[in-house]
């Protein structure tokens, strides 16, 4: 346990960021699996409305720095495609 008071003043803010960031991750997980599921179910309307939230929240998770910027892009691509691999 700290004992200087910044150092358990961090230790409050670290428990608070930490909990905002795990329930982001994990709903962020939540929301890729849905749409996974709905590719891998063929159905493309709700797939593509899947997209957009999903896409907006793994990009917004990359520019807080949640997750790492290049890994949000390479999400997000990896989505794109599989949704558009649908379209066709």
């Amino acid at each position: 346990m700290a004992n200087i008071k910044s150092a358990q003043k961090k230790n409050r803010q670290r428990i608070r960021h930490q909990a905002r960031n795990s329930a982001q991750k994990s709903a962020m997980r939540t929301a890729v699996k849905n749409l996974r599921a709905a590719v891998a179910a063929k159905d493309q309307p709700r797939a593509a409305a899947l997209l957009k939230s999903a896409t907006s929240l793994v990009t917004r998770l990359g520019q807080k720095g949640v997750i790492k910027k290049r890994t949000s892009s390479r999400s997000v691509s990896r989505l794109t495609v599989a949704v558009n691999t649908l379209a066709k």
